[in-house]
């Protein structure tokens, strides 16, 4: 029997899972996905993604993979899948890669944005994937800051925790702060990123927005190497993972 290996590109909306990753008797999107695999292939697999998001995290572009010995093809797995997952999970893309590929080691970059919107009064349409926040943002003086990131540096003062990470260099190829109307968003791409690094970076940079901090004091914080001195993190509905990139492509 030939055993195949098969990637994922994954949507999904994070607000009612405990994250991407596991976790005993708790929702998780990796629950879901091995739930419905077992239903389609009659098979009980561990699958691997390639960012574990956060609790309330949100995915556009998310990858997993997993071994199957099903003959299933790719495409008729995809129907079949999102036949089973809840409305909040859709597998956009399938296909099958090399038993030897590793979707989490072998990605070169991940991408995240976080969207805020900046107006007087909130959006029940957007509250679930957009922070609100009221007060008028600088959004010129967080771009200036947010540039500072770029390069690489140790990034210990903007992680909550290290879990079990030996190492907190990071390398930030690009982040960037955009106004589209009321819609203020912080697009971010690394190599990866430590835990809450985002949403840690997040709030440091809303304090600069809110004149409430300067581009020197958030410089200080990448050069301090204290942890946990970024932050407040905001919340994770505003936070979610855009596009992980692999230098020889995936499928």
């Amino acid at each position: 029997m030939d055993i195949r290996k098969l990637a994922l590109i994954v949507e999904y909306d994070g607000t009612g899972y405990y994250g991407f990753q596991v976790q005993r008797g708790l929702p998780t999107v990796q629950g879901e996905i091995e739930r419905a695999i077992a239903k389609v292939t009659g098979e009980k697999v561990r699958v691997a993604g390639a960012s574990r998001t956060d609790q309330g995290v949100h995915a556009a572009a998310q990858v997993v993979s997993f071994r199957t010995a099903s003959s299933l093809a790719p495409e008729t797995i995809l129907r079949a899948l999102n036949h089973y997952l809840p409305e909040d999970i859709v597998v956009r893309e399938a296909g099958e890669i090399g038993l030897d590929f590793d979707v989490r080691r072998r990605a070169v970059s991940r991408e995240y944005a976080y969207r805020m919107l900046n107006r007087r009064t909130g959006s029940p349409l957007m509250r679930l994937t957009a922070y609100h926040i009221p007060q008028p943002l600088d959004v010129e003086a967080m771009g200036e800051a947010c540039r500072t990131l770029v390069g690489t540096h140790d990034f210990i003062g903007f992680a909550s925790s290290l879990n079990g990470h030996k190492s907190t260099l990071r390398t930030v190829r690009s982040a960037e702060m955009e106004r589209d109307g009321e819609l203020v968003t912080f697009r971010v791409k690394g190599n990866s990123f430590l835990p809450h690094q985002v949403r840690n970076t997040m709030g440091a940079l809303v304090k600069v927005g809110l004149g409430k901090s300067d581009v020197k004091a958030f410089r200080d914080i990448l050069c301090s190497k204290e942890p946990g001195t970024a932050g407040p993190a905001l919340p994770p509905n505003g936070l979610c993972l855009v596009k992980v990139e692999y230098s020889e492509g995936l499928m």
